[in-house]
């Protein structure tokens, strides 16, 4: 019997407040503005502006915040049958920090928030089976009991045939320390199909932030397609058939918040797509793919907020026609 699937992505993790800078109030304190986020709903909410069809799981605080985002993914037309209210925590915050160069950091108020909380008996594993990929990050297991449901959901995952896509999306202010962050961060490799990093994750993870030996370490461990994401230097990837790097477009900056999530959307969609399997993919077809990808990230970074900023599917065309490439 034909395996039916509703969803190309079923993410599992965070979704929150980001609370970004937007210019200053007549007294010359700086304003933040409220904007939905969280990198797997970033995610979802990038496949389905493209065209893709998502599901999220996670819990946020029955409070405001987390009416709105629910509403958000909503509109959308992302599934959140997977989301669940928590009684005992607020959803969480991050207020976003901006250098002149418009790269962000981050200031988290989750102590706890309610997306640490979910636990295994609340995820929706009838999405998963609905879906051809399942992906996470690493943020959903910085703490129990929201640890032990992710690893519950990606086992699932990887036992039902679905590909597993992971982003390890280190943010050392959410964990007790370096040890802990490489411990948890590395928990999700073992499973992953699709791996997408940045250069510092690289080298935190493995140890070597050499491109060429850090990704090969990585596809040693059965990974299939590891892409290493540059910022304005594009991406670089290795994969069975090679290893490449892709210049990025020369979209002006102006918030990086989500452009890495916009990126793995976009990675997202096209795989979903696959008519074979990761392991046949050809390097022209993997470079297709990522200049794709390249575009949908750099017209992220080029508006404020994540899921305000993803781009549509014309945008990226148009991009990729029209704008000219870095280096």
């Amino acid at each position: 019997m034909k395996e039916v699937r509703m969803f190309d992505v079923v993410a599992l993790g965070e979704l929150l407040i980001d609370f970004t800078p937007a210019g200053y109030s007549a007294s010359g304190n700086v304003l933040f503005e409220r904007n939905p986020g969280g990198a797997p709903a970033n995610v979802l909410v990038a496949l389905t502006m493209l065209g893709g069809k998502g599901a999220f799981i996670g819990k946020v605080g029955d409070d405001q915040f987390g009416h709105f985002l629910k509403g958000v993914l909503g509109e959308r037309g992302i599934d959140t049958r997977g989301l669940r209210f928590s009684s005992e925590a607020n959803t969480t915050l991050a207020f976003v920090h901006l250098d002149e160069r418009g790269d962000r950091s981050f200031s988290f108020y989750r102590n706890p928030g309610a997306d640490t909380l979910l636990r295994a008996e609340e995820v929706d594993f009838g999405l998963v089976d609905e879906a051809r990929i399942f992906h996470f990050g690493s943020l959903s297991m910085t703490h129990e009991p929201a640890r032990s449901a992710t690893l519950a959901a990606v086992k699932y995952a990887k036992e039902s045939g679905k590909i597993v896509s992971y982003d390890p999306n280190w943010r050392p202010p959410l964990w007790q320390d370096d040890a802990a962050a490489r411990e948890g961060m590395s928990l999700g490799l073992k499973f992953a199909d699709v791996l997408k990093l940045s250069e510092a994750e690289l080298g935190f993870i493995t140890g070597e932030p050499d491109l060429d030996r850090g990704s090969k370490k990585l596809l040693e461990m059965g990974i299939s397609l590891v892409v290493v994401t540059l910022g304005p230097k594009g991406c670089y990837y290795r994969c069975p058939s090679g290893t490449g790097q892709l210049p990025t477009y020369d979209t002006r900056v102006v918030d990086t918040t989500g452009a890495g999530d916009a990126f793995m959307g976009a990675l997202l969609f096209h795989i979903s797509r696959m008519e074979y399997s990761l392991q046949e993919l050809d390097r022209p077809e993997v470079e297709r793919m990522l200049d794709f990808s390249n575009a949908a990230g750099a017209l992220c970074a080029s508006k404020k907020g994540g899921i305000p900023a993803m781009p549509t599917i014309d945008e990226v065309v148009s991009c990729m026609r029209n704008v000219p490439k870095l280096g």
